[in-house]
Formats: structure tokens, C-alpha cells, sequence
């Protein structure tokens, strides 16, 4: 049995991935506050979280993955 520990990421790569990952918070943050819904990957799946999400994407459950 081996341990595998994660890639080292260089600190152009770390930066790249911080501003995408802000870039997301933003956007789902502003899609929530407009009360528009959201398409999310879970479970090898799309669902759709929010209150006019269609209902057959938010048959579902978010899993905190």
C-alpha cells in the first residue's frame, strides 16, 4: 500500500486556481442573491439547486462531496 500526497502546485498555478475559485463564489453568490437557480455536479450527476430550479434537476440531493 503506497501513500499518494498531492501534486505540489506552482504559485502561477495556485494563483490561476484562487481567481477561478473566486470567480465561482462570486457568481453562485450573485445568482442566489438575484434568486436565480443553479446547475451543480454531484454524485456523477447535474442538479439544480434554488427556488425556480426545474424540477427535474432537483430531484437530487447536494451531497457535501
Amino acid at each position: 500500500m503506497s501513500i499518494q500526497t498531492p501534486p505540489t502546485l506552482s504559485q502561477e498555478t495556485q494563483v490561476m486556481l484562487d481567481c477561478l475559485r473566486q470567480a465561482v463564489t462570486k457568481t453562485l453568490d450573485r445568482k442566489r442573491r438575484l434568486g436565480q437557480y443553479a446547475v451543480l455536479w454531484s454524485g456523477g450527476a447535474p442538479i439544480a439547486v434554488g427556488e425556480d430550479a426545474p424540477v427535474q434537476l432537483t430531484t437530487r440531493t447536494v451531497s457535501q462531496d
